[in-house]
């Protein structure tokens, strides 16, 4: 289905293989359109900001890809707006590499964030794992396991560490009696690690978390996916008021991943 073009009335399939890319680069936004649109999806594009919301708003779409640098507004802001009428899945893709700007693109609400150039199988891989999770909006569809332990409430399917409570079928996380709002990266992450305290779980591990496919063991594991999952799990500690010079619940374990090591 050509850019822009109306969906069906009443089809289901048609807006769930729906993409709004928002994109200022000529080259790069008809690149991206051709990746989309050969992953199965109709795309809808913009080349800048306002416009970008505003087509989020009319179609709702399954995955949105957002870059950083607009002409009008950034592409920060851009996410947050988005995530106040929608639940799309968000790429930011930027030529940008400082850590402080994928925090902040994470922070904003997306789900992933692409340095450029990017290569398109690549991101077209990336795409198609998030879609094996499910939307914020969903609830999910099994809970995950909770290994027992002594900080454990009475509801298995509920962690209580300390000042921090972990609804996990919720998807509802609690620091000190406030609700902190998360991702679904950073949620996924936590509940992972929370559901199994003292357990060293390995970035590789937290990537195929992050997948939603943890017994895929055919897809390799790159760099920058264990890059990703350091920064999710950096915007997790800061979320949390947990520090990692003296955590209270995700301890680091140099050169192998993190660890739920809750201690009074």
């Amino acid at each position: 289905m050509p850019a822009g073009t109306p969906l069906p009335s009443g089809s289901d399939d048609a807006r769930e293989r729906t993409a709004v890319i928002v994109e200022d680069d000529p080259d790069i936004r008809e690149l991206l359109d051709a990746v989309l649109t050969q992953a199965g999806f109709a795309t809808y594009t913009a080349a800048a900001g306002r416009p970008g919301v505003d087509l989020v708003h009319e179609v709702d779409p399954l995955v949105t890809t957002l870059d950083v640098s607009l002409p009008d507004i950034d592409g920060f802001e851009v996410c947050r707006r988005i995530r106040a009428v929608s639940d799309t899945y968000v790429v930011m893709l930027t030529a940008r590499t400082d850590e402080i700007d994928a925090l902040m693109g994470l922070d904003a609400g997306a789900d992933d964030y692409q340095t450029k150039p990017f290569r398109p199988r690549e991101l077209r891989a990336r795409i198609e794992a998030m879609l094996r999770r499910p939307r914020r909006a969903e609830p999910p569809a099994a809970t995950p396991p909770v290994v027992p332990g002594p900080d454990l409430g009475h509801d298995a399917a509920t962690v209580v560490a300390g000042g921090l409570v972990v609804d996990v079928p919720g998807r509802v996380v609690d620091v000190d009696g406030a609700e902190v709002p998360l991702t679904r990266s950073e949620f996924d992450l936590l509940a992972a690690l929370a559901g199994a305290p003292g357990r060293v779980l390995a970035k590789d591990a937290l990537v195929r978390v992050l997948w939603g496919d943890a017994y895929d063991v055919g897809t390799p594991v790159t760099d920058a996916d264990r890059r990703s999952v350091e920064v999710h799990l950096a915007n997790l500690r800061r979320k949390l008021g947990d520090d990692p010079a003296a955590p209270r619940w995700i301890r680091t374990v140099r050169g192998v991943g993190y660890r739920f090591d809750h201690r009074p």
